[in-house]
């Protein structure tokens, strides 16, 4: 156990996607058994995303489908990475995660996003447009406030059965999401996606205009990342490949497909364009042997100051996946025994 990382919890971010050759059905129910695998393995949380109208991603009702994830676990905390507001109104995303936290009270986390639909129709048929996004600060405002009851955008409306209670909410940033996340005192979520010298400078001015809250008494950083690891450094970027066609193909072709085997993406034929897009995708993921991850994570999460690291990977080979996120766990202490595990969370305490 990499005794520098012990302190660090690791938690997974799954998108539900599809596999070539297998329907979205199949892949809603691999994230349940990859939620199960991963409580095993000592996982801190396991989130489910929201994504509309894509093909290669099944996962469009976050909220449903961490019921179905909760209802299948009995101590990993379950939530969202995240619940796009814009595409919702702050009413229902209060009612919903009540409904949530009354049935599984104490595990329950409810991320939140501020991006809307892939495309122009997909927005149209949400009923929103790009505008919505710059009113997320505000939604958010409503949203805390039907818990806690002091909403102020719709006098006389109550959120039942949210009122009361406390469901951790985390911002997902994205551009000014940073600075909303501080301004509302919450935790943040951050990805290295526009380069890791700018998810930086969010943090740290994250950090520098945070303000205490109800919700959180001082900053706290998840950062969200890529990372593979297997036996050698070939094998761990051959699992990030599948995603990273599927990324590229979606940025030139605009179509997100089921997930590859590797072994079928390394004899593609790719365009100079898309072989640019597959290259920046895989070079801004960790992979390597537990020994070569352990180096980079320790230096991720030193120059971060994250208190914790949000793990998203899928390869198109189920088992291989799970071997990857069961060497990590081992790496970093999320696999040590229970009695362990309860010891260090302690520590972070006052961050559920």
């Amino acid at each position: 156990m990499n005794q520098a990382l012990q302190a660090i919890r690791l938690s997974i971010l799954d998108r539900s996607l599809t596999r070539r050759g297998h329907e979205p059905a199949r892949a809603l129910r691999d994230t349940v058994r990859f939620a199960r695998e991963a409580e095993v393995l000592g996982y801190h949380r396991f989130w489910v995303s929201e994504h509309h109208g894509v093909p290669g991603v099944a996962g469009s009702a976050p909220t449903v489908l961490a019921a179905a994830v909760a209802a299948a676990t009995s101590r990993i905390r379950i939530g969202t990475g995240g619940v796009m507001l814009p595409n919702h109104r702050p009413l229902v995303v209060a009612e919903q995660f009540g409904v949530l936290e009354s049935l599984y009270p104490g595990r329950i986390d409810m991320g939140l996003g501020r991006s809307v639909g892939f495309t122009g129709g997909i927005r149209r048929a949400l009923g929103h447009d790009k505008r919505d996004a710059e009113d997320f600060g505000a939604q958010l405002a409503e949203l805390l406030g039907y818990f806690t009851g002091g909403q102020k955008a719709h006098p006389g409306v109550h959120a039942l059965p949210a009122e009361g209670l406390r469901v951790p909410a985390y911002v997902l940033a994205t551009g000014a999401g940073a600075d909303i996340a501080a301004d509302h005192g919450l935790p943040l979520v951050i990805a290295a996606a526009g380069g890791q010298e700018r998810m930086l400078q969010a943090i740290a001015r994250y950090r520098e205009r945070f303000q205490p809250s109800a919700w959180s008494a001082r900053p706290y950083v998840v950062v969200a990342a890529g990372i593979a690891v297997a036996d050698t450094t070939e094998r761990a970027r051959r699992l990030q490949m599948s995603e990273a066609w599927a990324t590229a193909f979606s940025r030139t072709h605009g179509v997100f497909p089921p997930l590859a085997p590797a072994e079928e993406i390394l004899s593609t034929d790719m365009t100079v364009r898309e072989r640019a897009f597959f290259e920046e995708s895989l070079a801004g993921q960790i992979h390597g042997t537990e020994d070569e991850v352990a180096v980079a994570l320790e230096t991720l999460v030193e120059r971060s100051g994250a208190a914790e690291v949000l793990v998203t990977m899928n390869t198109f080979d189920h088992e291989e996946r799970l071997d990857s996120y069961r060497r990590l766990a081992r790496l970093a202490g999320a696999g040590a025994p229970q009695s362990e595990r309860q010891s260090r969370s302690r520590l972070f305490s006052q961050f559920k």
